[in-house]
């Protein structure tokens, strides 16, 4: 075997073994997918999906490639369970840290999946940003939620700290759910009390129709 074939693969080992970039990464889109899931869901008033801490993940990942980055990971899928034993998924397209000089590593094409009691529920993002120095991830761009149940959001450029577990957004929030509408120019969120506050111009329309048929389910279902 020739000498750039044992470096890739003593390359490759290196970013598998435990506490390498590569865990750094888990960690990483453990915790911003599932708090962006969470900030949103709890507006709705919907189950917490917050993510304990005891989760087994399985890793997919098509290729980690050897390039002229520090770190490079393409089509990475993790798997596991929140505390409610809801299955969900996270997947990023790619994931890049351009040298060791530089601490961010840039994350695209986001997505995640959960089951909840209602059926699935999925939040999809183009791309983001992860600061390692400061534990702050920022996500650029369109931020989309659906359920199954009916449950519809849409923002944009959403940060969060990790280290304070504090959520924002930088741009305008809609959505719908199954008693009507509502809007702000932008919303924050603390996932330490759960608290989800829209501010600007916050607007809520209830479609009294559709409120007495949801109750009416509501008292049925019981």
């Amino acid at each position: 075997m020739s000498e750039l074939a044992d470096r890739a693969r003593t390359e490759r080992q290196l970013w598998a073994a435990s506490g390498s970039s590569h865990d750094r990464l888990i960690a990483i889109l453990r915790l911003v997918l599932p708090a962006a899931i969470v900030a949103l869901v709890i507006l709705l008033a919907l189950a917490p999906l917050t993510v304990g801490r005891d989760i087994s993940f399985v890793l997919s990942k098509d290729s980690v490639e050897v390039a002229r980055e520090r770190m490079r990971v393409t089509s990475a899928t993790y798997r596991g369970e929140d505390s409610k034993g809801q299955p969900f998924e996270l997947s990023a397209g790619s994931a890049v840290q351009v040298s060791s000089r530089d601490p961010v590593v840039r994350l695209k094409s986001l997505a995640a999946k959960i089951q909840l009691e209602d059926g699935p529920a999925q939040i999809d993002a183009g791309q983001g940003r992860y600061d390692m120095d400061s534990e702050k991830v920022a996500v650029d761009g369109k931020v989309l939620f659906h359920s199954a149940d009916g449950y519809h959001i849409e923002t944009r450029d959403v940060g969060i700290d990790l280290k304070t577990r504090q959520v924002a957004s930088q741009g305008r929030v809609d959505g719908r759910m199954n008693i009507g509408t509502f809007a702000g120019d932008r919303f924050t969120a603390d996932l330490n009390t759960r608290v989800v506050v829209l501010e600007g111009r916050a607007r809520l329309h209830i479609d009294q129709r559709q409120a007495r048929a949801a109750r009416t389910k509501s008292v049925g279902g019981r």
